[in-house]
């Protein structure tokens, strides 16, 4: 009876053993690597969206520039970025540029939002 017990008892364990290690690396997987984005609006001084405005970001490890053209409302979106390197973004409508911002590796935010208010020409 105990030697059955034990049987038994030593064949749950195995197969416990042999499942724990490919459903933590099924978790991994699924997980991947942790990313970063921003997102935001580019208005006018009137908060209405500018269309068609640019928003760059700048990799400043790569000096890669990405760039998103906004939407009807005046939105834009990156992601994928990497949360260890700096960003530099700024948006540009015609003639006119916002200041630059930074997005740091320091923010620990999965999801930084920057809105840009962009002044008309003169």
């Amino acid at each position: 009876m105990n030697m059955r017990r034990f049987s038994l008892v030593a064949l749950a364990l195995g197969v416990l053993l042999a499942v724990l290690p490919s459903m933590s690396l099924a978790q991994k997987k699924k997980k991947g690597k942790p990313t970063k984005s921003v997102t935001g609006l580019v208005t006018n001084e009137a908060e209405e969206g500018l269309s068609g405005a640019v928003v760059q970001l700048k990799n400043t490890r790569t000096l890669q520039v990405k760039s998103f053209i906004a939407d009807a409302r005046g939105s834009y979106y990156f992601h994928g970025l990497d949360p260890s390197v700096d960003y530099e973004i700024k948006a540009r409508y015609n003639e006119s540029t916002s200041r630059t911002r930074t997005v740091s590796s320091f923010d620990s935010r999965d999801e930084v939002i920057y809105n840009f208010t962009i002044k008309a020409e003169e």
